[in-house]
């Protein structure tokens, strides 16, 4: 077997009616304006998933190409198979077999449907429904511009199907039930299975995710935008909303000494954590003592360029918006070089 290296990823490209042409600052290769497909939603940048749902990844595989290295042109599953715990460490594979986590660029030009995913409970009851625990890290926001997150106080499962059910309204009251919280860039919100979303129009995030798409919409703005509304899933939807307040956001910086700023833990789950990497010119060492040892990491690079380096592997330029794999058994030996201005998400998996 070939010493790992680090794995550069090709996106894949998603559109929707939502979606918008902000993609193309973060490097995106963005369909010709005009054409049936100007519109791209999302750009995921790692996955690993043999079937999606039709209302999400459009119901076929999903699967990540290598841009790099001797597994250039090739799935990214190829080299899970063939490198095994060289690449995923302690980690397992996801429940169908592929990478455990989903990683995703979001520009919201509208509203994105208010929905949930699958409750613990509810996917006990259901094999076919999967955990999506998800955070948003906002690059770009409009002036203005919100993220719907969670029920307000007091809220309970009959105010909620009140307003949904209320004749002549489409359901459009229950937005007057959510809480509308301010997108603030640097801003990483975290969004466990079973909490009422929506991203706000005029927003653009970084997102990381449980590898499903299982997806249940409780009201998709079809009135306000003059479109035809997708299929919702309201039965469905009030069996796994959360009515508990959802957690407040965390920021790179708040409540961090100066002297540790070059790596702030935004997230951690028992899925995976999320850390912003920032420095002032030079090189920050990977290696992330308990919490990272023997676990693979992914590197999205959100501002500006940088490199990761190491011992066995040539050097592997990143341009802004590029996301690269660093396998488990190198993520301890490796660093990455970020110019004076520049930053990083890095997930760790769980």
């Amino acid at each position: 077997m070939p010493e790992a290296y680090p794995f550069l990823l090709r996106p894949i490209l998603m559109p929707k009616v939502w979606g918008g042409r902000r993609l193309s600052a973060l490097g995106k290769s963005l369909p010709p304006a005009g054409s049936a497909a100007e519109l791209v939603g999302e750009s995921w940048e790692l996955a690993d998933l043999g079937s999606t749902s039709a209302g999400g990844g459009g119901g076929g595989a999903a699967r990540s190409i290598i841009e790099n290295g001797s597994f250039s042109g090739r799935p990214l599953g190829e080299a899970m198979g063939e490198w095994g715990s060289s690449l995923l460490g302690r980690v397992k594979a996801s429940e169908s077999g592929g990478f455990p986590l989903l990683v995703k660029y979001l520009d919201a030009r509208e509203h994105l449907s208010v929905q949930v995913h699958p409750s613990i409970a509810y996917c006990k009851s259901h094999a076919e429904a999967h955990l999506k625990t998800e955070c948003w890290h906002i690059l770009a926001a409009e002036p203005g511009s919100v993220l719907f997150k969670g029920v307000k106080p007091g809220v309970g499962r009959g105010d909620f199907e009140r307003a949904l059910r209320e004749p002549g309204t489409q359901g459009s009251g229950v937005v007057d039930l959510l809480e509308a919280v301010p997108a603030v860039v640097g801003d990483c919100h975290l969004l466990p299975s079973g909490t009422v979303h929506a991203l706000g129009a005029g927003v653009l995030v970084a997102e990381v995710q449980t590898p499903s798409d299982t997806t249940f919409r409780v009201y998709d703005w079809a009135k306000e935008y003059g479109r035809a509304g997708r299929e919702l899933h309201i039965e469905a939807s009030l069996e796994c909303i959360s009515w508990e307040r959802a957690r407040d956001a965390t920021r790179f910086g708040r409540g961090v000494s100066p002297a540790s700023q070059t790596c702030t833990t935004l997230v951690s789950t028992g899925f995976f954590d999320v850390d912003e990497l920032k420095s002032a010119g030079g090189a920050i060492p990977l290696a992330a003592g308990e919490r990272g040892e023997g676990r693979p990491q992914v590197i999205m690079m959100i501002q500006g360029a940088g490199t990761i380096e190491g011992p066995g592997h040539d050097p592997l330029p990143m341009a802004l918006g590029q996301t690269a794999l660093i396998p488990a058994a190198i993520a301890g030996s490796t660093t990455l070089r970020l110019p004076a201005g520049a930053s990083a998400l890095r997930a760790i998996v769980r």
